[in-house]
């Protein structure tokens, strides 16, 4: 019998009890009462417009010609740069710290997507009140429409409020954070309302539960060096630098290697009556954690790389992006946009069942196929992004790639090739026909098995 785990009274065990009682229970757990798993529990933004505090006010501002250098105005109006630009001013916060601590590899890289501007207007890792208004209302204290809480967990009972702390990647010092308070999430909760589900069989659930440390802290940061990476991932002033100003700029968000039909599918996008004439396409792979089976970000970097070679186009443009993936589906859909919003984008594609998962003992999808596109449909206009649906796409022996509506109107032959036939014959050596798979990426991908 298939049961799942309640995690109301797991979340009020010790840390360590926790961890380890949870990741049990993800194999095999008592009956639940959880319920709505494909429905994201979302509500309604505040109307209301409030001052804004200290967690998201803009503190660092981009000089004018970098914010001129494309079209899209950055979320909240105002790109935040938190690095300090000389080494006095690094030497002297890291005199202010009185402790140390080392980022693990999601807090790199919300570390530094707040310095850098990504996650603008943020200027810090949310405190309670503003961690509870996201979590419950997809938005800001000030009614900004914001995906999912950024939070700095820590099982460290000695961490208070007030404490100046360096963050740093091995002997890289990345930043300092002020604490401002200290809080116990109920995380049971965080997960239902931003993952749609607290079953530890969600990929998110799972890393709430056995990753994240027992409290969240508030924290203001303060920027010192970016951290130093297998792939190069431009910031946010410097991708918009590279970006014409006077069209749309349409952004593809992947977390796996581009295959011939993600390939069409991006490139046909610049084609859809939503994107204006002349606009161009930001592939933005996402590099960093994603979930347990996922190809590894510096192998998925380097398939990247020989197709952006392969494949050289001008209207084409291939940057890399220090995100950690919760798989959230729609929530995570409003995430990525506006980040992208922030890199300069005007438009973003939306995939059928973007950035969702399934559960690991079911195999059940946690969101509908089309979950994702609706609430970015639902949510674009305020957010100032433009969604735009991917084509469903199939491969026909007629006429190569056209839409599966056309397929089946014109009785085309499609080739199909399911994603777990495609790794059997990758592991096998077998011969990858080239409709499905680049030579080159599949040579990458061997070459890294």
């Amino acid at each position: 019998k298939v049961v799942t785990a309640n995690l109301g009274s797991q979340f009020l065990c010790s840390s360590q009890t926790m961890k380890l009682s949870l990741a049990v229970l993800s194999l095999a757990a008592t009956a639940s009462a959880f319920t709505a798993v494909n429905t994201p529990m979302t509500r309604g933004l505040s109307t209301s417009r409030v001052v804004a505090d200290s967690v998201f006010a803009p503190v660092g501002r981009v000089a004018g010609t970098q914010l001129e250098a494309a079209k899209q105005t950055p979320h909240g109006g105002t790109l935040v740069d938190l690095i300090l630009k000389t080494d006095a001013e690094k030497e002297a916060a890291i005199a202010k710290c009185s402790k140390e601590l080392q980022l693990t590899p999601r807090q790199l890289c919300d570390v530094e997507l707040i310095m850098n501007g990504g996650f603008s207007p943020l200027t810090s890792f949310m405190d309670e009140s503003t961690y509870k208004h996201v979590v419950d209302n997809v938005a800001l204290p000030d009614g900004l429409i914001f995906g999912l809480p950024v939070v700095f967990d820590t099982d460290d009972e000695d961490l208070q409020p007030g404490d100046m702390v360096l963050l740093k990647d091995g002997d890289r010092a990345i930043a300092t954070v002020e604490f401002t308070d200290k809080y116990m999430p109920n995380k049971a909760y965080e997960c239902k309302q931003c993952y749609g589900t607290s079953e530890i069989e969600h990929p998110g659930s799972l890393m709430v539960a056995t990753e994240r440390g027992k409290y969240y802290m508030g924290g203001k940061i303060t920027g010192l060096n970016l951290p130093i990476r297998d792939f190069p991932c431009k910031t946010p002033a410097e991708v918009r630098e590279t970006l014409p100003d006077d069209v749309d700029v349409v952004a593809f968000q992947c977390r796996n290697p581009v295959h011939r039909a993600h390939y069409e599918l991006f490139t046909r996008a610049l084609d859809d009556p939503l994107v204006g004439e002349g606009g161009v396409v930001l592939v933005h792979p996402t590099c960093g954690p994603t979930q347990a089976d996922d190809i590894p970000g510096v192998v998925r970097y380097k398939t990247y790389e020989v197709l952006k070679e392969e494949t050289h186009n001008d209207r084409t443009r291939w940057e890399y992006l220090p995100y950690s993936m919760h798989m959230a589906g729609p929530r995570e859909a409003i995430q990525h946009m506006m980040i992208r919003k922030n890199f300069g984008c005007t438009h973003f594609i939306i995939g059928r069942d973007m950035a969702g998962s399934k559960s690991s003992v079911t195999g059940e999808d946690y969101y509908g196929a089309y979950d994702a596109q609706d609430f970015a449909k639902e949510k674009g206009p305020e957010l100032g992004v433009t969604p735009v649906p991917s084509l469903n796409l199939v491969y026909t022996e007629e006429e190569g790639y056209v839409t599966a509506d056309e397929a089946k109107e014109r009785g085309l032959n499609e080739k199909k090739l399911s994603g777990t036939k495609f790794r059997q014959m990758l592991r096998g050596g077998e011969d990858i026909p080239e409709w499905f798979a680049f030579k080159s990426v599949v040579k990458v991908l061997r070459e890294n098995a």
